[in-house]
């Protein structure tokens, strides 16, 4: 995958001999994109509506850490999306962002959140109604990138089946599963509250 703001970010770490834990050598995975863009493209409406974030890799840009949910609302061109969910110190948070068409043209969507980084958002598989296995990677000529992942469900759990489906996905392109760490999710959660924008 190609890169964007991100890829100027690992420029300027890398450049000043500070690399983020996150920043790993090598480069991203061969990822057919142009294939995933196409046959989703025009399924984007299926796409939207609530998603709850079950897992994901490490990914310091990720303020909201228990109880996430994700409301996309496409309006013909993009997703609008607001996070909801509570922070490292169990404080009830809201992030706006979008999920919109690559504004330099790759075959992929870019996610772009208040306060982060645009980011390549490629939808490795989902069903629309169950499921969704999300990956992002940003490389750059020096050796170097950065990617994170997730798995969203379609309400607070995710049956096996599903969540073996996006391991399989991950391991289709070499991102290792144990990478994953579960996002807690459920009875504990109280998705209605009223949520302070970060």
């Amino acid at each position: 995958m190609r890169t964007s703001l991100l890829c100027l970010a690992l420029v300027a770490v890398v450049a000043a001999d500070r690399i983020p834990g996150f920043v790993v050598p090598g480069k991203c995975p061969a990822v057919d994109e142009r294939m995933l863009y196409s046959q989703q493209k025009p399924n984007y409406q299926r796409y939207a509506g609530t998603w709850y974030e079950i897992a994901l890799t490490n990914n310091p840009y990720q303020l909201i850490k228990q109880c996430v949910r994700n409301e996309y609302t496409y309006d013909g061109t993009k997703f609008n999306v607001r996070t909801t969910g509570t922070d490292a110190q169990g404080n009830a948070i809201t992030r706006k962002g979008q999920v919109l068409p690559n504004p330099f043209g790759e075959p992929h969507l870019s996610v772009d959140y208040e306060e982060s980084w645009m980011a390549p958002y490629v939808i490795l598989d989902t069903d629309y109604e169950n499921f969704s296995c999300i990956y992002s990677c940003a490389g750059h000529n020096f050796g170097y990138y950065a990617d994170f992942a997730f798995i969203f469900s379609r309400s607070p759990t995710l049956a096996d089946r599903y969540y073996r489906r996006c391991e399989a996905a991950f391991m289709n392109i070499g991102v290792d599963p144990s990478r994953f760490s579960k996002t807690a999710q459920g009875a504990s959660c109280s998705y209605n509250t009223n949520y302070r924008s970060w």
